[in-house]
Protein backbone atom coordinates (compact mmCIF):
# COMPACT_ATOMS: atom_id res chain seq x y z
CA UNK A 1 0.00 0.00 0.00
CA UNK A 2 1.49 3.39 -0.15
CA UNK A 3 1.49 6.38 1.52
CA UNK A 4 -0.73 8.40 0.02
CA UNK A 5 -3.66 6.35 0.04
CA UNK A 6 -2.64 5.10 3.55
CA UNK A 7 -3.08 8.61 4.40
CA UNK A 8 -6.17 8.76 2.02
CA UNK A 9 -7.64 6.20 4.04
CA UNK A 10 -7.14 7.67 7.84
CA UNK A 11 -8.91 11.02 5.80
CA UNK A 12 -11.51 9.01 4.98
CA UNK A 13 -12.80 7.67 8.18
CA UNK A 14 -11.18 10.29 10.59
CA UNK A 15 -15.13 11.86 10.25
CA UNK A 16 -16.23 8.41 11.39
CA UNK A 17 -14.33 8.41 14.56
CA UNK A 18 -15.14 12.17 15.29
CA UNK A 19 -18.37 11.14 15.26
CA UNK A 20 -18.20 8.80 18.18
CA UNK A 21 -14.96 10.78 20.20
CA UNK A 22 -17.07 13.86 19.35
CA UNK A 23 -19.94 12.60 22.43
CA UNK A 24 -17.22 11.54 24.35
CA UNK A 25 -16.43 7.92 23.90
CA UNK A 26 -12.95 7.10 24.17
CA UNK A 27 -11.23 5.17 21.59
CA UNK A 28 -9.07 2.05 22.45
CA UNK A 29 -6.58 1.83 19.47
CA UNK A 30 -4.69 -1.07 20.77
CA UNK A 31 -5.06 -4.60 21.93
CA UNK A 32 -2.91 -3.53 25.26
CA UNK A 33 -5.15 -0.40 25.93
CA UNK A 34 -8.48 -2.71 25.21
CA UNK A 35 -6.53 -5.11 27.88
CA UNK A 36 -5.56 -2.64 30.52
CA UNK A 37 -9.21 -1.00 29.92
CA UNK A 38 -11.65 -3.41 29.40
CA UNK A 39 -11.43 -6.04 32.23
CA UNK A 40 -11.05 -3.28 34.96
CA UNK A 41 -13.44 -0.71 34.03
CA UNK A 42 -15.32 -0.85 36.95
CA UNK A 43 -19.53 -0.33 36.90
CA UNK A 44 -20.92 0.01 33.23
CA UNK A 45 -18.96 0.02 30.02
CA UNK A 46 -20.19 0.80 26.78
CA UNK A 47 -18.41 -0.44 23.57
CA UNK A 48 -19.30 0.38 20.06
CA UNK A 49 -17.28 -1.45 17.14
CA UNK A 50 -17.03 0.92 14.79
CA UNK A 51 -17.44 0.78 11.25
CA UNK A 52 -17.14 2.40 7.38
CA UNK A 53 -20.23 0.62 6.57
CA UNK A 54 -23.28 2.20 5.70
CA UNK A 55 -25.27 1.09 8.74
CA UNK A 56 -22.74 2.26 10.78
CA UNK A 57 -22.95 5.95 9.79
CA UNK A 58 -26.92 6.07 9.40
CA UNK A 59 -27.93 3.68 12.13
CA UNK A 60 -25.58 2.99 14.89
CA UNK A 61 -23.32 6.10 15.05
CA UNK A 62 -26.47 8.25 15.64
CA UNK A 63 -28.13 5.44 17.53
CA UNK A 64 -25.64 5.78 19.74
CA UNK A 65 -25.19 9.70 20.08
CA UNK A 66 -28.95 10.07 20.98
CA UNK A 67 -28.68 7.21 23.63
CA UNK A 68 -26.22 8.96 25.50
CA UNK A 69 -28.47 12.03 25.71
CA UNK A 70 -30.71 9.87 27.78
CA UNK A 71 -30.39 10.68 31.48
CA UNK A 72 -29.09 7.37 33.07
CA UNK A 73 -25.74 6.58 30.59
CA UNK A 74 -22.84 4.23 31.27
CA UNK A 75 -19.63 4.89 33.36
CA UNK A 76 -16.87 4.59 30.54
CA UNK A 77 -17.65 4.99 26.74
CA UNK A 78 -15.29 3.21 24.25
CA UNK A 79 -14.91 2.27 20.68
CA UNK A 80 -13.17 0.26 18.58
CA UNK A 81 -12.52 0.37 14.86
CA UNK A 82 -13.08 -2.76 12.79
CA UNK A 83 -10.72 -2.94 9.89
CA UNK A 84 -8.95 -0.16 10.97
CA UNK A 85 -7.14 -0.80 14.95
CA UNK A 86 -7.56 -4.59 13.97
CA UNK A 87 -6.16 -5.83 17.25
CA UNK A 88 -8.02 -3.56 19.50
CA UNK A 89 -11.16 -5.05 17.99
CA UNK A 90 -9.88 -7.71 18.13
CA UNK A 91 -8.94 -8.17 21.58
CA UNK A 92 -12.65 -5.97 22.39
CA UNK A 93 -14.06 -9.15 20.84
CA UNK A 94 -12.98 -11.58 23.25
CA UNK A 95 -15.05 -10.07 25.89
CA UNK A 96 -18.68 -10.28 24.00
CA UNK A 97 -18.42 -14.25 23.76
CA UNK A 98 -20.52 -16.10 22.61
CA UNK A 99 -21.34 -13.32 19.84
CA UNK A 100 -19.47 -13.80 16.97
CA UNK A 101 -17.54 -10.97 15.26
CA UNK A 102 -20.25 -8.32 14.08
CA UNK A 103 -18.97 -4.83 12.98
CA UNK A 104 -20.94 -2.56 13.53
CA UNK A 105 -21.90 -3.76 16.63
CA UNK A 106 -22.27 -2.28 20.42
CA UNK A 107 -21.52 -4.27 23.63
CA UNK A 108 -22.43 -3.11 27.36
CA UNK A 109 -20.62 -4.34 30.06
CA UNK A 110 -20.88 -4.41 33.78
CA UNK A 111 -17.72 -4.63 36.23
CA UNK A 112 -15.76 -6.52 33.17
CA UNK A 113 -18.74 -9.18 32.38
CA UNK A 114 -21.25 -8.73 29.21
CA UNK A 115 -24.53 -8.01 30.13
CA UNK A 116 -25.89 -6.58 26.60
CA UNK A 117 -25.34 -7.14 23.08
CA UNK A 118 -26.52 -5.43 19.81
CA UNK A 119 -25.30 -7.58 16.69
CA UNK A 120 -24.93 -5.74 13.19
CA UNK A 121 -28.41 -7.67 12.22
CA UNK A 122 -29.72 -6.08 14.85
CA UNK A 123 -28.80 -3.11 13.07
CA UNK A 124 -29.35 -2.55 9.35
CA UNK A 125 -32.83 -2.40 9.28
CA UNK A 126 -33.69 -0.56 12.25
CA UNK A 127 -34.19 3.12 12.78
CA UNK A 128 -31.21 5.11 14.88
CA UNK A 129 -34.17 5.62 16.79
CA UNK A 130 -34.89 2.27 17.34
CA UNK A 131 -30.97 1.52 18.43
CA UNK A 132 -31.22 4.15 20.99
CA UNK A 133 -34.65 2.87 22.80
CA UNK A 134 -32.52 -0.48 22.59
CA UNK A 135 -29.36 1.38 24.37
CA UNK A 136 -31.66 3.20 26.88
CA UNK A 137 -33.56 0.07 27.74
CA UNK A 138 -30.21 -1.56 28.54
CA UNK A 139 -28.93 1.95 30.34
CA UNK A 140 -31.93 1.68 32.29
CA UNK A 141 -31.64 -1.89 33.56
CA UNK A 142 -27.83 -1.98 33.93
CA UNK A 143 -26.77 1.28 34.65
CA UNK A 144 -27.99 2.12 38.25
Amino acid sequence: MSMSFERYMLDMVQPMRDDLTRVGIQELRTAEEVEQTLPNAKGTALVVVNSVCGCAAGQARPGVAEALQHDITPDHLYTVFAGQDKEATAKAREYFTPYPPSSPSIALMKDGELVHFIERHQIENRSAADIAADLTDAFDRFCR
